[in-house]
Order: C-alpha cells, then structure tokens, then sequence
C-alpha cells in the first residue's frame, strides 16, 4: 500500500512539558512532538486508551502514529490522563478510574495555555496554526474524543447533561472507539463506567473519521460485537467517515506502542495504513484543495488484497 504522503521531516519530541494545574489532583504532563522544519503547524491533540501495560496509557504510548503524523508536517500533544496507570492514583475520586470527564478537560486546558507550551517548547514558538486543530483517540481515548466532537452523555451522580464540546475542534479521528450504550454494553460495564450507559452521538457534529476493526468484538464492552465500534459513525449527524479495517482487532494492529505484548493482532503494514490514511484525512480536511484523502481512498479500494474499505456520509 502506497499511500501518498509528504516526505518526513526529523523530528523532535519534548516530554514531559508540565502545566501546573493546582485544581487537579496532579499537573498536567504533556508530550510534543512535531517536525523540525516547517511553520502554520495544525495541531493533534491525542487522547490514550486504557491497557494492562503501564505507560501506554500516558504520554509515552502511541508512537507508530505520533512520530508518522509529526513528520507529515502535524503538531501533536499529548497527555497524560488521570486514568493513567502511571500516576496510581487513588480511587476515592467520583470519576475513578476512568476520569471520564477529567480527561476531556485536559485537552481543553491545553487548548487554553498554547502559550505556555510554545514556551516550554522554544523549537515551536511562533509554528502553530491555532486555526486547525484536531482531535483523536484510541478505544478510551476515542470515548474522550468524541466527547469533544459533541457527543454527550448523562453524569451517572448529578442526573445532568454532560456537554464538552469544544468549538476550536474542527475534525477528529476516533480510533476503535465505544459505541452507544443502553442495552448495548455488558453487564460489567453497566457496574463498573456506568458513564458508559448514556453515551448519545446525536449532537456530534464536528467532522470526523472513524476507524473501526471488524473482529474487533470487546465481549467485555458490547454485547452487539465489532459494530458496536461504528456507532459514531452510524448514529452522528453531519460529515462522516468511516475505515473498516479488515480483521482488525482493538488494536488495529498494535498502533498503541511498537511490538506491544498486549496487541492481539499484530500487523505492522495495518498499523502503517492507519498512521498513512488518518494523516490523509487530516489533511484534507484542514486544506480542502489537498487531494491527499481521494488518492488515498483510491489507493486503498485499487488494491488486490485491501485492507480495508471507505464509506462516507
């Protein structure tokens, strides 16, 4: 698979970049990683998913894709959540483990101190394009990035609507993420992130991608099996796209860490695909007159044995 794609560019990532949060129960630890070269740089916040290891759950996960989308010319950032197993926090806190609502509002407090970060960061002062930014996020993380999209749900402990979407957010890329809940999620889940129970994709409006594996069944989630990942895209107005990747699993083929022991399908040249289309789209949808998403639609489809396929809304 021959994905067009713009000639990488060395990178430099910068971890942790620290901001001081006093009303949260640690500071925000960030990671950014970006091209050496180049200005206007749209901006990737990306959100972890949940695992048995320690630290892909934090800013350290998810190279296979944050070193591709740096050199593809994005600025990436990347926290670390509450929910991290690397912070072992304890679970007095209403929201524990999973710091549903927590981790969407760290992307936010990012979005708010850019400042800060660029002056942490002297490499990237003045290379931001605040204009183009994006969401995205695996399993977990996908659940926090729509969030941000416009999906809402209903705070198990208030009975409130619970409203986080951030209008600076202009696309997304959810990555394997929860579908919609009600008699869809087990009984455990129904126990355990009972957040999970109203998830409601009826006002996530913001443009987005939704990457879904189709052995991907998370018995220990969903009770309707791999489609229950394709919700987002099946059940939000507005401009949607969907990947289904061919027997992928919530992996995707492990694009949460290189040769990561808990990733049940591994599969570098899907992995690769994954980091290649999803730069596409982001492409193309913050310069609409980049063809780089067609090429790479076509691409896929064109081949003999695909590794996926495309639809759109």
């Amino acid at each position: 698979m021959s994905i067009s794609t713009l000639a990488p560019a060395p990178v430099l990532s910068v971890s942790p970049v620290v901001l001081p949060t006093p009303d949260r129960a640690v500071d925000l630890q960030v990671r950014v990683s970006a091209a050496m070269t180049g200005d206007e740089l749209p901006i990737v916040l990306l959100s972890h998913g949940q695992g048995y290891s320690n630290h892909l759950s934090s800013l350290n996960g998810y190279a296979p894709l944050v070193n591709f989308w740096a050199a593809q010319g994005f600025a990436v950032l990347q926290p670390t959540h509450l929910s991290s197993r690397t912070l072992n926090l304890a679970s007095d806190d209403p929201e524990a483990p999973m710091y549903h609502r927590s981790r969407a509002e760290d992307m936010v407090r990012i979005l708010d101190r850019l400042d800060e970060i660029e002056a942490a960061v002297p490499q990237l002062r003045g290379r931001l394009d605040r204009g183009k930014v994006a969401v995205a996020g695996h399993s977990m993380g996908g659940h926090t990035a729509s969030l941000l999209l416009g999906a809402r749900y209903t705070d198990p402990h208030t009975g409130a609507e619970v409203n986080l979407a951030e209008p600076r957010i202009s696309a997304g890329v959810l990555l394997a993420a929860p579908g919609r809940g009600g008699d869809a999620v087990t009984e455990f889940v129904a126990e355990n992130y009972s957040f999970f129970l109203s998830t409601d994709f009826s006002a996530m409006t913001t443009p987005a991608l939704v990457v879904a594996g189709d052995k991907d069944a998370s018995t220990h989630l969903t009770v309707r099996g791999p489609e229950w990942h394709t919700d987002p895209y099946f059940l939000s107005p507005g401009r949607k796209t969907l990947l289904t990747l061919f027997g992928a699993e919530h992996g995707l083929g492990g694009i949460s860490g290189f040769d990561v022991a808990e990733t049940t399908d591994e599969n570098p040249e899907r992995v690769a695909a994954v980091a290649r289309l999803t730069s596409a789209y982001l492409r193309s949808e913050f310069s609409p007159g980049d063809p780089a998403w067609r090429q790479a639609c076509e691409e896929l489809a064109s081949g003999a044995d695909p590794l996926g396929r495309v639809e759109a809304k």
